[in-house]
């Protein structure tokens, strides 16, 4: 019976029988790991509130090699990014963010890079970063990480260099920018201007504390709407957390 250990965030869980709860992790060393962790329901459960979504902290299980469910034996908290969960618009971007790497990952595929990229999102916003430019930063950071970068120095039906001021479309299927001519013989074109395509070339080379910080104006909408529709395909449908995502956001904005 293996036993492993890891860094792991906690992405996911449900009840399991009587007391148990189910615990889906992405851990640094494996990637993503689905494990029972016995009587974790119980008031007095030695997990206490351990198990919690988003939480960071180090695991250990065992492996029988029987299932594909391991088998948890304690996972002891380095940061349970509490302050992200107190606040809606936070849990709000922290939840997608986590659902893209939940449904964007393969089990046991393991990716330190995504892994850190996970963790810093996460110390973003419990830090008061803006939550949609976290966000932002991530989303674009994690679909290249995954092999699914767009292209945008020219067009993806042609290969006729874009232009750096007209309105363009993008056509997330096909992989990136389409120009005029080859537009309608694209599938579902999304139309964006010219400063979307321009403001997502610069969050590929930004540091991240500039990236999660410094204001895009008035693409920035756009720009998630673009990332939005590319997780929604990477995916297979919408995920689950944008309505909560888009909830939280319109009402941020009925505060202001």
């Amino acid at each position: 019976m293996p036993l492993g250990r890891s860094a792991a965030v906690v992405i996911g869980s449900f009840p399991l029988g009587e007391s148990d709860r189910v615990v889906t992790f992405y851990s640094r060393d494996f990637g993503k790991l689905r494990g029972v962790a016995r009587s974790a329901r119980r008031l007095r459960s030695r997990f206490g509130g351990a198990l919690e979504l988003l939480t960071l902290g180090q695991l250990v299980f065992f492996d029988t090699g029987r299932s594909d469910l391991l088998r948890v034996d304690h996972f002891d908290v380095t940061r349970p990014f509490a302050r992200v969960r107190e606040n809606l618009d936070r849990l709000a971007q922290a939840a997608w963010a986590v659902e893209c790497v939940a449904r964007l990952t393969g089990d046991r595929d393991p990716h330190v890079g995504l892994f850190g990229l996970l963790v810093r999102a996460l110390s973003a916003l419990e830090g008061g970063r803006p939550p949609r430019r976290v966000a932002i930063a991530f989303g674009v950071r994690c679909v290249e990480a995954l092999g699914h970068r767009l292209r945008t120095d020219a067009c993806v039906g042609c290969a006729r260099r874009a232009s750096a001021a007209a309105p363009v479309a993008i056509d997330i299927e096909a992989g990136g920018v389409v120009c005029a001519g080859c537009e309608p013989a694209m599938r579902a074109p999304l139309r964006v201007s010219a400063g979307v395509v321009a403001a997502l070339r610069r969050e590929r080379t930004l540091a991240w504390d500039v990236a999660t910080s410094a204001p895009l104006g008035g693409v920035e909408r756009e720009l998630r709407d673009m990332l939005d529709r590319q997780t929604a395909l990477l995916m297979g449908q919408t995920p689950r957390t944008l309505r909560f995502v888009r909830e939280m956001e319109r009402f941020s904005g009925e505060r202001r």
